[in-house]
């Protein structure tokens, strides 16, 4: 039987539902570099034919600490769906001579690189500039005018996004976001593989989105995000997936399989997210490829990345096209020949191949209108469920993996860092996308009243 090391680290899919993919196609063997929720405990001893724990990864060279297990276990291929850990699984495969993302993964990783390489390419984009010091943060006004976006390159989960609205920003937004990645990596949620990673910053343009020129009914966000694979150098695209508006800065709070959009405008948003993700030179990984809907037909590429997208994308996938891309993923990894989804040239899975729709939506400590809650909550999911906020037929269920325990405070939202704030993540399932849309929006609006207020007494 064919073997997979699985590297586990922070982010990606809920562990319980990628290592039952995985095990579905090889046997396979865990490597761990995170602490193992505690949710997924039980079905690691049951799909895992071996678990290691490493005792000190940030002392060790990782492609080294890879590779050696790899091959200690005899691996046929090895993959991960995390973000922090995409670039050393890829250089170990390079090293083991197996299929994997390639050389060029780290374009995929840091976002200096990957926008000078769309740059090079003619890949619409919004302008950009790298910064190491607070010099550099004023030098960019001059190139890029205010209000300009600040993010660390090697981020994810919008991280350390800060928007910078004049010269008095700089100074506070420096040392914050600074602060912000170093608090991240204490939660594990830090690039494992490249020293001084969480240094690494830059601005860009805040290009102007608008939904109502893409999308027929109100509600979605401007932007999606294209979801596909890249298999021998060839890239497959597979669906897209919608937003909700998001809070400031950019955090995300809900999105949506499938996305709305008419079938002329999916195909100019897939040749789009085919020229970025080409652009790059990745051989074979999972892609996640964002892009801003601007008006008049305009777009530009935000980022891309080699793995799936995390949280509850690829379930998503699945419930509503019946398409398991990672086990896809794993096939071809092991050298199998895979049917990929071929809805049509340049076209992608849409509402008319959907069974239903799903999405998954961040609990964070704000209402519909991105305005934080005026008194500290207590998370408790069976407030959440009550039947008048969630439509006839849709079922709402808590993504443990992704969740605080009931009876534990909302933490209070800080824009700087993003999905660390949230409380917890929730997937709904209806009959379509403007069903989950509106049950969104009513839970949203609803949430800081229907959940328990923290006890005076108990106030952090």
């Amino acid at each position: 039987m064919s073997k997979v090391l699985f590297v586990y680290a922070k982010g990606g899919p809920p562990l319980e539902y990628a290592l039952s993919r995985v095990a579905a196609k090889a046997e396979v063997h865990l490597l761990v570099l995170s602490p193992l929720p505690p949710s997924a405990r039980d079905v690691v001893t049951r799909l895992c034919a071996s678990v290691v724990t490493p005792a000190d990864t940030a002392s060790q060279d990782l492609v080294a600490l890879i590779t050696a297990q790899a091959q200690a276990v005899g691996a046929d291929a090895v993959f991960t769906p995390s973000e922090y850990a995409v670039v050393a699984v890829a250089d170990a495969c390079e090293r083991l001579s197996l299929a994997g993302a390639g050389a060029h993964c780290v374009l995929a990783r840091d976002k200096r690189m990957m926008r000078r390489t769309w740059d090079a390419h003619g890949v619409s984009q919004p302008r950009f500039r790298s910064v190491a010091t607070e010099r550099d943060l004023h030098e960019a006004a001059a190139e890029i005018p205010y209000p300009m976006l600040m993010k660390a390159a090697w981020s994810a989960g919008s991280t350390a996004h800060q928007i910078l609205r004049g010269p008095e920003d700089i100074a506070p937004a420096w040392a914050r976001a600074r602060e912000v990645m170093e608090e991240s990596a204490r939660q594990g949620y830090a690039e494992l593989h490249v020293a001084g990673a969480d240094a690494d910053f830059l601005v860009e343009q805040i290009v102007t989105g608008t939904a109502e020129d893409w999308f027929e009914e109100p509600g979605w966000g401007d932007y999606v995000s294209v979801e596909g694979v890249v298999a021998d150098g060839v890239y497959h695209p597979v669906c897209l997936s919608g937003r909700m508006p998001t809070i400031e800065p950019f955090t995300e709070r809900a999105a949506i399989t499938p996305a709305l959009l008419p079938e002329d405008a999916q195909r100019k948003v897939v040749e789009l997210a085919a020229a970025a993700v080409d652009a790059l030179g990745l051989r074979t990984c999972g892609t996640h490829t964002e892009i801003k809907l601007g008006a008049g037909g305009e777009m530009w590429v935000i980022e891309t990345a080699a793995r799936f997208g995390g949280a509850m994308t690829v379930p998503q996938i699945e419930d509503v096209f019946g398409v398991d891309v990672i086990g896809m993923l794993i096939d071809r990894l092991l050298g199998r020949e895979v049917d990929w989804p071929d809805p049509g040239p340049g076209s992608v899975l849409g509402a008319a191949d959907a069974k239903g729709a799903a999405g998954s939506l961040v609990v964070l400590a704000v209402d519909g209108s991105g305005a934080p809650w005026p008194d500290r909550r207590l998370w408790d999911f069976s407030a959440v469920q009550r039947s008048e906020l969630i439509s006839t037929g849709a079922r709402l269920t808590k993504v443990t993996e992704h969740s605080l325990p009931d009876g534990t405070p909302v933490p209070v939202y800080d824009p700087a860092a993003g999905a660390n704030t949230m409380a917890a993540l929730c997937l709904l399932v209806a009959d379509d996308p403007v069903t989950v849309i509106r049950d969104f929006e009513r839970l949203n609006d609803a949430l800081p009243t229907a959940l328990p207020p923290v006890p005076a007494t108990g106030r952090p």
